[in-house]
């Protein structure tokens, strides 16, 4: 099998696909997910390869999808749970953190939940506040589950397909911005998809990101090291819970700066998370105080320019870092 060119949800398409033909016991849940082929065509073409009983199109309920993903993994399937977005998954809360997260713990290991919840979230285009969400900052904060956040075409099929064939419940968590990208995918790769991706090598100051908001990252890294003169380090997380501190700590004890660049709120952000750990566990290495760049903490408007002067964008990324650099020695 070699390297190919492909869009970010065909992708995620292959990976689904490849596990269904090799084991009969996966199963896809979900709005729309079986003849419609799914609301961003992920699931396109699938039922007519492996029927209805496996590609199982769902009532408009949330907690049901997610409920009944649970039953399946303890019986034995292996469910993929599709959820139409974030803000619906607030719907599931209780089936995801109550049930899928604990119930391995709270049978002593007698039950396993080989189960995947997917959902795009983030902001995309005029879909307004209860479709603009992001969660990651609570749901990586409940023990017992895995989070990844696929920004690429190629992460997003190696880390599904993993996903699928763990024995522990994983939290996928795509972009809906991300569907029609298109990226190599290298079907030979042995990709961790614990591990975090190093974008860009530099020497001076890393960015942390993950999902759209690295795309954006790279944008602005053009213009921050034409002004600044110093060269930047950008990391995608991608394993959101657990996090490949060791990455990071390898980057920021090199360039001695820290930036995080995130589309959530800023209050409570997820972003956060690395700058504590930073505080807590890099403090030494660090020349300066951490910059995280986050979303407004505002609900996400409907009109496009308040929309994006809620969220981190290239040009207010590279002024925001420079700005920064300027007093930080960058």
């Amino acid at each position: 099998m070699s390297s190919i060119e492909m869009l970010y949800r065909e992708a995620l398409n292959r990976a689904i696909d490849e596990c269904m033909a090799a084991d009969e016991n996966v199963v896809m849940l979900g709005e729309d997910v079986g003849l419609y082929g799914g609301s961003y065509r992920v699931s396109e073409g699938l039922v007519a390869k492996y029927g209805e009983k496996r590609l199982i199109d769902t009532p408009i309920a949330e907690l049901s999808i997610v409920g009944n993903a649970v039953g399946m993994a303890i019986g034995g399937l292996r469910p993929i749970a599709e959820i139409m977005t974030a803000n619906f998954s607030l719907l599931a809360f209780d089936q995801i953190i109550n049930h899928m997260s604990k119930y391995h713990y709270m049978s002593a290991g007698k039950l396993t939940l080989p189960m995947v919840v997917r959902f795009p979230q983030g902001v995309s285009k005029q879909l307004a506040a209860q479709h603009s969400e992001s969660y990651e900052q609570m749901l990586s904060s409940v023990p017992g589950m895995v989070v990844f956040a696929a920004g690429d075409p190629n992460y997003a099929y190696h880390a599904l397909k993993k996903a699928i064939l763990m024995d522990d419940p994983v939290l996928f968590i795509e972009h809906e911005l991300l569907y029609n990208k298109k990226g190599t995918v290298d079907f030979d790769a042995e990709l961790d998809p614990f591990k975090a991706r190093i974008v860009k090598e530099g020497s001076d100051v890393t960015i942390v990101s993950y999902l759209k908001m690295v795309d954006d990252v790279m944008k602005a890294v053009p213009e921050i090291e034409a002004k600044t003169g110093k060269n930047c380090e950008v990391i995608d997380l991608q394993s959101l819970n657990p996090i490949d501190y060791d990455t990071l700590k390898a980057s920021v004890e090199k360039t001695g700066r820290l930036v995080v660049v995130e589309e959530d709120h800023y209050t409570g952000g997820y972003g956060a998370r690395i700058v504590s750990w930073a505080a807590e566990k890099a403090f030494y290495a660090l020349d300066a105080a951490p910059l995280r760049l986050a979303g407004e903490d505002v609900p996400i408007p409907y009109n496009r320019k308040l929309e994006l002067a809620s969220i981190p964008t290239p040009d207010k990324i590279a002024e925001k870092i420079i700005e920064w650099g300027a007093d930080n020695g960058l």
